[in-house]
């Protein structure tokens, strides 16, 4: 009975999960569209430029790819030959799953890189949340360079900015602090701490300790003055992609007077709604992004929602459908490989 309750947990766990990602989301996309008549909304997508439309899928695209060299960079000291067709196709079938169920991607992605290049789940999943610190701060970075090169104070639109950037560096300060100690002093630090914890809990003394050795193996898979430095280069790259991939998006709906500050700033806001828990950041993405197209730029409601609507569907459908292509061409040829080294080993 106490065997059946405990593998109860965990499902009730993800499905309660589940709901509330999708009240958020549908939260959020009330917000977004609550004083919009979503007919005009579908109205002007459908007179989008399919030209600029192909620009904007193909920077999509790059920044993705970018992304999957940055993080053959984090894994060079652990497998220095990791092939990326195995890296793009891991994250592209993690943004997929994070499009159903949020977050639930980084823990897929891992586990099929881990299968695919024969390595350490635990390890990947390590540098998976070293990615993930990266874009944090990255993002954070990019917010305050919006700050500075904005004419109109940000603040002043988004009265929760500030004070989010400050407990965000707060934290992301107490979390790099603590992964440092960690890794430089290992079980001497973090092993006093779980023994702390675990007076009041081994169960969570024992959670922690897992989570200590994945951070570990992630950030010390990161080693050498070139590697850290081709991987702030690259996420650097990154936003600057993602921030054309914004830009371009203007010229999908023949918006006006619009400048590349303008996609810089947007991409950093918008992206926010990429951290909150929805489904392949819905309604969160909209939200913000229209928020700034009116607040800040002064566009109409209804142009804004389109935008929103529009870059936003082409995203999420691209993640699906190449999430379902690359796992389906390279499970295929792991499979075939399974098949032909056992068959070579029967005949031996």
């Amino acid at each position: 009975m106490t065997s059946d309750n405990t593998k109860k947990i965990p499902a009730l766990r993800g499905i309660f999960n589940f709901v509330i990602s999708i009240g958020l989301a549908a939260l959020f996309l009330y917000l977004a569209f609550y004083d919009v008549d979503f007919s005009e909304v579908l109205q002007i997508v459908s007179h989008a430029s399919i030209f600029w439309m192909i620009g904007f899928i193909l920077l999509s695209m790059s920044g993705h790819v970018v992304r999957t060299v940055r993080w053959k960079v984090i894994l060079h000291s652990v497998k220095p030959d990791a092939k990326i067709k195995h890296l793009f196709g891991a994250l592209m079938v993690g943004y997929g799953v994070n499009c159903i169920t949020p977050k639930l991607g980084e823990v897929t992605r891992a586990m099929l890189i881990g299968k695919w290049e024969n390595l350490s789940r635990s390890s990947m999943f390590g540098t998976v949340i070293v990615e993930r610190v990266i874009d944090i701060l990255s993002l954070g970075a990019a917010v305050l360079v919006s700050a500075f090169i904005w004419s109109s104070s940000l603040y002043e639109s988004f009265p929760w900015l500030k004070s989010t950037l400050y407990v965000s560096a707060i934290l992301m300060i107490i979390v790099l602090t603590l992964i440092y100690l960690s890794v430089k002093f290992k079980e001497k630090f973090y092993g006093a701490i779980l023994k702390i914890i675990g007076k009041l809990s081994v169960k969570l003394s024992d959670r922690l300790g897992y989570i200590f050795e994945m951070l570990i193996q992630g950030f010390t898979s990161l080693k050498g003055a070139r590697n850290y430095l081709l991987t702030a280069l690259l996420s650097i790259l990154l936003l600057i992609v993602y921030a054309l991939a914004a830009f371009v998006g203007f010229y999908m709906l023949d918006m006006q007077n619009v400048t590349l500050t303008m996609g810089w700033v947007l991409m950093s806001i918008s992206a926010i709604g990429t951290v909150i828990p929805t489904p392949g950041a819905t309604g969160s993405y909209h939200a913000l992004a229209k928020s700034t197209l009116v607040l800040l730029f002064g566009f109409g409601e209804t142009i804004s929602a389109a935008y929103a609507f529009l870059t936003h569907i082409i995203s999420y459908i691209l993640f699906i459908l190449i999430a379902l292509i690359m796992f389906l061409i390279l499970n295929k040829q792991h499979i075939n490989l399974f098949k032909y080294l056992k068959t070579n080993n029967d005949k031996k």
